[in-house]
C-alpha cells in the first residue's frame, strides 16, 4: 500500500458518480473519494460512512471504520476492491449486480420515511421528485454545487 494519500479535493470538485462501479460494486468509488477527502480535511459538505455509504457497507456486512483504516494506509482502489471481495459477507457477481441495480433505481419519493425530505431536495434542484431516482438527484446536486 502507498504511504502517499492521493485524494480529490471535494471543496472544489464532486466525488465520483454513485453509479460508477469498482469491482462491480456500486457506490464504492464515491465512498472512497469521500473517505480520502475526509482524511485530508478536504471533504467539504460530503460525509464518509454516511447512510448512502452504508447501503454498500451493510450489503457487504463491513464497517466504515474498517474501510477508513484501509484508506489511512493508502490503499489503492484496486486494493480496496480486493479487500471487499475477501471480507464481510460473500457475494456472487450476480448478487453484486442485483444490489447495484436495486440501489441505482431507488426512488426516495416512494419511501414514506424519505418522501418529504426528498421532495424538498429534488425541488430545490429543479427536478420532479416523483420521476427521479436518488442517483439522478445526487448527480444534479453535485453539478449544481460546483458551477462557477
Amino acid at each position: 500500500m502507498s504511504t502517499t494519500l492521493e485524494y480529490k479535493d471535494l471543496t472544489k470538485e464532486a466525488p465520483r458518480s454513485p453509479r460508477e462501479r469498482l469491482g462491480g460494486y456500486i457506490l464504492l468509488a464515491r465512498a472512497i473519494d469521500k473517505g480520502r477527502a475526509t482524511l485530508a480535511g478536504k471533504n467539504g459538505e460530503y460525509h464518509f460512512d454516511c447512510p448512502l455509504d452504508n447501503y454498500l457497507f451493510g450489503f457487504k456486512e463491513v464497517k466504515g471504520a474498517d474501510v477508513k483504516a484501509l484508506l489511512e494506509k493508502g490503499a489503492t482502489d484496486e486494493e480496496i476492491v480486493a479487500w471487499f471481495n475477501t471480507n464481510g459477507a460473500t457475494k456472487t457477481p450476480e448478487e453484486i449486480a442485483e444490489f447495484g441495480k436495486n440501489v441505482e433505481g431507488y426512488r426516495p419519493y416512494d419511501d414514506p420515511e424519505k418522501r418529504d425530505w426528498f421532495v424538498g431536495e429534488a425541488t430545490k434542484s429543479g427536478l420532479d421528485p416523483a420521476k427521479v431516482t436518488l442517483f439522478d438527484w445526487l448527480e444534479v446536486d453535485d453539478k449544481q454545487s460546483y458551477q462557477s
